[in-house]
């Protein structure tokens, strides 16, 4: 499921404990390898895809007081292979803020993260 940023407006807006989460494409040239990308929690498995340069994957994560709900995804890119929390609530519930917005840059340097898609900063390396 791909939210528009609108739609993700329209969540804080109604005052809703959820978090918008997004994993995006950032290679430059890898139009012949794309970024393959799997999520799952112990709750939910969100399946696979395979990303091409500027594609994204997204969802919505509704942290639960006695669950830890975390979402972590794999990303394998040609012969390499990265195993991230893309959500942890511990971790995300305050770095997402303030609009509740957890975005993921994968380049061919490393991974970046930003709450308002503006400001990246490199989290790690493959």
């Amino acid at each position: 499921m791909t939210m528009t940023m609108e739609q993700v407006g329209w969540l804080i807006l109604l005052g809703r404990n959820e978090y918008y989460v997004r994993v995006m494409n950032g290679f430059t040239d890898n139009s012949s390898v794309p970024l393959v990308i799997w999520c799952a929690s112990e709750e939910m498995d969100l399946g696979g895809r395979a990303l091409q340069e500027h594609d994204d994957f997204s969802w919505v994560m509704r942290p639960k007081f006695w669950a830890t709900n975390a979402m972590k995804c794999t990303i394998k890119w040609d012969t390499t292979r990265k195993t991230f929390d893309a959500f942890n609530p511990y971790r995300d519930t305050h770095r997402c803020q303030p609009h509740r917005i957890c975005s993921w840059l994968v380049t061919q340097h490393g991974f970046y993260f930003s709450n308002d898609e503006v400001n990246w900063r490199k989290d790690f390396e493959w």
